[in-house]
């Protein structure tokens, strides 16, 4: 299955389409928004358009971000009188999101602008349920570069911007420092896995007798996006679900890393797999460390603060073949529908821009622990509050491209969650588990994604 596509190869493909039938060939809810899939759609003279008085904004407040979101819109109103903005809950979760978005296609009343996440924005894109909106940027006097180069060319497909980052994130490691000082394993993030696996049998030992204690180290909930959070173990270990388009779930390499995730549950007996939220189990004292969006930090730090427990947050540990970069990017970037007006789509780029520039961004950043997507974004008063959001920032500049497995096979990150539960819960045999998740893998490209592609 291999070709000689770059990422940035297959994002500028002129002219490849994925269509309808391929995305609603997988788990997931199908993305047929009824237009014409990755097709540029007929030029607006933008300049004759007045925005429409009121547009529409489904999220999921990711980072609860609800309120924040709310007081951005506040503000956006007051800049923008004309504009009213009505901010749509759209689940509790991206997919849930995905799932109305992909509901109101069906009607004639869509949202505007819409939360999607790095594995949602690419089939609305293809399907034709939203719109590039590189002339829309320029009509509201925004540009590409106004935001962090890493995260706005995440959105870039046939040679055309379909998002804007909004929510972005990386996976940072928590730990509870007085759990480590009882077990007198230094008080930060380990380099490697391999380092912490030397620490964990003390670290549970050392807190095993508090009371509602399980484990030195408890894996993210299977349904938290697990094919996004084991890449890190993948790539530590030599590993990856997959090299662009060939599908190495089942190399010796990423057998031997989902091994040692098996074995740090099944056999070694120091890691367990939280059953709904690792970042909760931690914040009671349940676990000593775990693996969360950065989304988290700033409602980590609060519980912990309140609680008296002292909590540190480090980049991702590598591993025995690669200590850096083993960290991927992940969160959610703002679109805008198609199946609506230019009078509202240009009120949606409006507000767009608003809720992504600098000011914005920094607001987002603080409430939660998201990067900062503008690079005109001043945190140092976040760092100055908030020390360890530092660790965000710093990490950002580590970070790997996320495997196309995961993001860009309709269904694919279902798949890898199915693997992982196999692997982690159920104590499957690893390397048959992998073997069968490259078959289904490489049957979704072969049927639903290669026809599609130009050479």
């Amino acid at each position: 299955m291999s070709t000689s596509l770059s990422r940035k190869h297959f994002l500028t493909l002129a002219g490849a389409s994925l269509g309808t039938v391929a995305l609603a060939a997988c788990a997931g809810p199908a993305t047929d928004g009824g237009g014409t899939a990755a097709k540029t759609p007929t030029s607006t003279d933008w300049s004759k358009i007045k925005p429409a008085a009121s547009i529409s904004f489904m999220s999921s407040h990711p980072g609860k971000s609800r309120d924040t979101e709310q007081k951005l819109i506040e503000a956006f109103q007051a800049a923008n009188p004309d504009i009213k903005v009505n901010l749509i809950t759209g689940g509790s979760n991206y997919e849930e999101v995905a799932q109305k978005f992909q509901t109101a296609q069906a009607g004639n009343e869509v949202p505007d602008v819409v939360v999607a996440s790095d594995v949602w924005w690419f089939r609305y894109a293809v399907s034709g349920a939203i719109l590039p909106i590189d002339d829309l940027l320029k009509a509201v006097k925004a540009s590409t570069s106004d935001y962090n180069p890493g995260l706005i060319g995440d959105y870039q497909y046939t040679k055309q911007q379909w998002a804007v980052p909004y929510a972005r994130s990386t996976p940072l490691f928590y730990f509870n420092k007085d759990h480590f000082k009882a077990a007198e394993v230094p008080e930060r993030a380990p380099t490697t896995w391999e380092e912490f696996a030397e620490w964990a049998p003390k670290i549970k030992s050392a807190n095993s007798s508090a009371s509602g204690y399980q484990n030195a180290y408890q894996y993210p909930a299977i349904a938290g996006y697990a094919g996004w959070t084991l890449q890190n173990v993948l790539w530590g270990h030599g590993g990856s679900w997959s090299k662009e388009w060939d599908i190495t779930a089942d190399s010796d390499a990423a057998v031997a890393a989902m091994q040692w995730v098996q074995d740090s549950i099944v056999k070694d007996g120091w890691a367990g797999v939280s059953s709904k939220n690792a970042i909760t189990d931690l914040q009671a004292g349940a676990v000593s460390a775990t693996i969360s969006s950065s989304a988290d930090l700033a409602a980590t730090l609060k519980a912990a603060k309140e609680a008296n427990m002292r909590i540190g947050v480090g980049f991702l540990p590598g591993g025995s073949a690669s200590a850096s970069p083993v960290c991927p990017t992940g969160g959610s970037g703002l679109v805008i529908a198609s199946k609506t007006t230019p009078e509202r789509q240009l009120a949606a780029a409006t507000f767009v821009a608003f809720m992504t520039n600098a000011k914005s961004t920094a607001t987002l950043s603080a409430a939660t622990g998201y990067l900062p997507v503008a690079t005109a974004a001043d945190i140092s008063p976040i760092v100055a509050q908030t020390p360890e959001f530092q660790t965000v920032v710093d990490q950002l500049t580590v970070t790997r491209t996320q495997d196309f497995a995961r993001t860009f096979l309709p269904g694919g990150d279902q798949e890898l969650a199915k693997a992982a539960t196999k692997i982690m819960n159920e104590k499957a045999d690893v390397k048959a588990t992998l073997t069968e998740l490259k078959g289904t893998l490489e049957n979704i490209y072969t049927k639903d994604v290669k026809p599609k592609l130009k050479s």
